[in-house]
């Protein structure tokens, strides 16, 4: 086989790739934001004058399913971006707010909870802790295609040695 018609398998590979990765990651995130909505409730008096706990969990949950979508149309390295990001600090909030009773901090409110038995908490972290590294994956391969593509497009004499 030669090294172009293994290079255009490759380019190939990538996009279905992506696909999957993207798809995954937006299933994980509409797990998540599943358990957030249909939890919200248990947690209105959670609060401080500012803000609930129950706020907080429907905006990460109408914000889980944004990027789930976004992921679905695109697959621009911004978009993965903030799927790591959103993923990844409700993961960080659930398992922090597990092990640690960190208090009130300014306007949220003391979200403590040491326990994994209420319903959904631990289908929710799972799948936030997998969304965040297969969005991390994406992250990584989105921006290697980019870079490649953008070899592929430069003219001959433009590519570095």
């Amino acid at each position: 086989m030669t090294h172009d018609a293994y290079s255009a398998r490759q380019r190939r590979r990538l996009p279905a790739l992506q696909r999957i990765l993207a798809a995954a990651t937006a299933a994980l995130l509409l797990i998540d934001a599943y358990v957030h909505f249909h939890d919200a409730g248990l947690y209105e008096t959670v609060a401080t004058a500012t803000l609930s706990q129950a706020t907080l969990f429907r905006v990460q949950a109408a914000v889980a399913v944004v990027v789930a979508i976004a992921l679905l149309i695109t697959r621009r390295p911004a978009v993965w971006v903030i799927a790591v990001l959103v993923a990844g600090s409700a993961a960080g909030a659930v398992l922090l707010y597990t092990n640690v009773d960190v208090g009130k901090l300014g306007p949220l409110p003391d979200m403590y909870e040491p326990t994994w038995a209420l319903p959904g908490k631990r289908a929710s972290a799972i799948a936030e802790t997998t969304g965040t590294v297969l969005a991390v994956a994406g992250l990584a391969l989105s921006l290697f295609s980019r870079l490649r593509e953008g070899r592929r497009t430069q003219p001959l004499g433009a590519r570095r040695a």
